[in-house]
């Protein structure tokens, strides 16, 4: 339901020349969590997402494009993945998926447009970098984590609130594989 992001979320830096990333599914997550009913907060992830990022440290630059297929959205119950999958949250047969585009970054901070449910808003991730470096077969990868909160009424997705918190805490954990 609201996830996102996200994806993103991942350039802080880089080679000291501009370098392109694909981004590792099997090495990355996209996460997300929601308060329920003031007792307790319910996490849940995206199975299927991809995306690439490049990035250029001396200029403390980079963009990020990241699509997220909505249907994969998993928070460990059937019946609760199929609700958010419906019209009441998600509506993927609609809206099939979630994409961000970067617009800014300047080593801490990533902005971009995301747009979740056909609706496209300026969102800030906090950004970190976890490390690069070369990969056992000849590669080189670069990792990152990135954070944000949304309020998924911004979006349109405004079932069960306050039952289901507006408030949407979003990380993503990506490793991208250098081109």
């Amino acid at each position: 339901m609201k996830a996102l992001a996200l994806t993103t979320a991942l350039l802080v830096s880089g080679g000291a020349l501009a370098a392109d990333y694909n981004v590792d599914p099997a090495h990355s997550a996209v996460l997300f969590e929601v308060g329920h009913l003031g007792v307790s907060t319910t996490p849940g992830r995206f199975n299927e997402f991809e995306g690439s990022f490049s990035l250029d440290e001396g200029n403390k630059s980079g963009k990020v494009e990241f699509t997220i297929q909505a249907d994969s959205v998993d928070t460990n119950h059937e019946a609760r993945d199929k609700h958010l999958r419906s019209p009441d949250f998600l509506d993927v047969k609609q809206f099939p998926t979630l994409t961000f585009k970067s617009t800014a970054f300047d080593g801490k901070s990533l902005t971009g447009d995301l747009t979740l449910h056909g609706v496209t808003k300026s969102v800030t991730f906090d950004v970190e970098k976890v490390g690069e470096g070369k990969d056992p077969w000849g590669g080189y990868r670069a990792g990152f984590e990135a954070s944000t909160t949304i309020k998924r009424s911004d979006f349109g997705v405004s079932y069960f609130i306050p039952g289901v918190t507006d408030e949407t805490e979003i990380e993503v954990f990506i490793e991208g594989i250098r081109q």
